[in-house]
Parts: structure tokens; C-alpha cells; sequence
């Protein structure tokens, strides 16, 4: 009996004790978050495991979504170690809201804009104007307010005379992977996205033209001001601008910036 009883003592100390030390090597790992476009979704997860690789201690915490929402979650206190946007634009906002730190700023991508349609369209599209036609009725573009790669479409569209003609057939998205996915759904007829984008969604897309007339796409990233992890957060974008996050970063379509 008490055999069985110093048994039990023993298993419940050793269960409260690795309960205990759970919640404690936890804490003892500390937490970088980065906000990034959304167009960064895939490369930015590979780069992350990757900096958590050659910086053991360190859990990697990404935050997607267009550039423009990221920013103002930013501006409202959320918490952020690191700003990865897809326009200067945005990033310029943020500079001035002071809400980076802007010596910390640095390019580290460059994108291309395309046309793409649903996998096994045959709609006669092979550029911007052919978006007039009349069987053309649904168009997915980001929304040039929030989303930069909607910025650049309009940017295409208003160079090309095409932004009023078109805009009754637009279908607005909150980020261009939603643009994407309305594309590789079939809900519309054709959608602006990144290179990149296109690259990711492989066959469930065509894409029929790559649009110029354009600012050059290049992505910025910067320390956010209010950040707690300086040090920690310079580290991940010398990381992202080292050879081993260039080359992951060219892995997934993205140019040198």
C-alpha cells in the first residue's frame, strides 16, 4: 500500500512539474512579429523558418494581409516588430505617421503586375483592352485604397484610358490574394495580380499579359517604431537581405530589389 501510494506521489509531482515547466520554456521563447503583405504569404513562411533555424529561442509570427489594412492596424497599437509592405507608398505613410524607424528602411523584392484568367477560359483576352468586351462583366482588382496591387492595376488602367470604362465591371477584393482566389474560382472573368501570385496558383490560372506603364513594384521593409525588439527585428530584415533570404525569396518569383 504504500508502495503504491509513493508511486502516485512521485507521478503526480513529475506531471505538475513538466506542466509547470511547460508554460516556462515558453516564455523563455521570445516572439517576433512581422506584418507583411499579403502577397509575401508564401516566401515570408518559408523565410521565417528559416531565421528561426539559424536563431534558435526565436518563434517566428507572421501577420498577412494588404498593406494598406496592415498599416492601420499598426497605427491602432497593434503590436508589430516588423513592416513588410508591397508599394513605398504605404511605407512612406507609415515614415510619416512615425510609425518606423526610417533608417532601419530597406528594399529587399521587386514584382510584376499581370493579367490572369480561370484555368481553361476561353474568353478573347490577351490585354487590358480586351476587358471591354462586351461578354467580360466581372473583373477582381485589389482596392486601390488599401491594396497596392490594386494601385498599380489602376495606375495601368488610367494609362491605358481604361479605369472609368471599365469600372462598373470591377470586383473589388480586400488583397490581391483574394483577388487571386476569385480568379482561380471561377468567379470572374479575369484579375490583377502580382507575378508572383500567378506563380503560386500554377495551372489554376493563365496568365495572358504582363502589364507594364506602371512604378516599379519594389517592397520596403522597416523596424516599427514601438517595437520592443529592435535588435531582434534588424536582424530579420538583414535576414531577409542576406544570400539564404534572397535566394528563398527568388525561389518564389521575386526579383533582386
Amino acid at each position: 500500500m504504500k508502495r503504491m501510494l509513493v508511486v502516485c506521489v512521485v507521478a503526480a509531482l513529475a506531471f505538475f512539474g513538466l506542466s509547470w515547466m511547460g508554460p516556462s520554456r515558453a516564455s523563455a521563447e521570445q516572439e517576433l512579429i512581422v506584418s507583411a503583405a499579403a502577397s509575401l504569404t508564401n516566401a515570408f513562411q518559408e523565410v521565417g523558418r528559416k531565421f528561426e533555424k539559424a536563431n534558435p529561442g526565436i518563434k517566428f509570427v507572421p501577420n498577412f494581409a494588404a498593406s494598406g489594412a496592415l498599416l492601420q492596424q499598426i497605427e491602432k497599437g497593434a503590436p508589430v516588430d516588423v513592416f513588410a509592405s508591397a508599394d513605398q507608398k504605404t511605407m512612406d505613410q507609415a515614415n510619416e505617421k512615425k510609425l518606423i524607424l526610417p533608417e532601419t528602411r530597406k528594399n529587399f523584392a521587386s514584382n510584376g503586375l499581370v493579367l490572369i484568367l480561370p484555368a481553361g477560359s476561353k474568353a478573347p483576352i490577351k490585354s487590358p483592352q480586351d476587358l471591354n468586351a462586351n461578354e467580360v462583366t466581372k473583373v477582381a482588382i485589389g482596392n486601390p485604397d488599401t491594396v497596392p496591387a490594386g494601385r498599380y492595376a489602376q495606375e495601368v488602367l488610367k494609362n491605358e484610358g481604361l479605369w472609368e470604362k471599365l469600372s462598373p465591371k470591377f470586383i473589388p477584393a480586400a488583397s490581391v490574394r483574394q483577388v487571386l482566389d476569385y480568379v482561380t474560382r471561377g468567379e470572374v472573368d479575369a484579375g490583377f495580380v502580382y507575378s508572383t501570385d500567378a506563380v503560386i496558383a500554377g495551372d489554376k490560372v493563365q496568365v495572358v499579359a504582363t502589364l507594364g506603364k506602371h512604378k516599379p513594384i519594389l517592397y520596403p521593409t522597416a523596424v516599427v517604431a514601438a517595437t520592443q525588439k529592435k535588435d531582434l527585428a534588424r536582424r530579420f530584415i538583414d535576414f531577409v537581405l542576406s544570400k539564404e533570404g534572397q535566394e528563398t525569396l527568388s525561389k518564389f518569383g521575386f526579383g533582386k530589389p
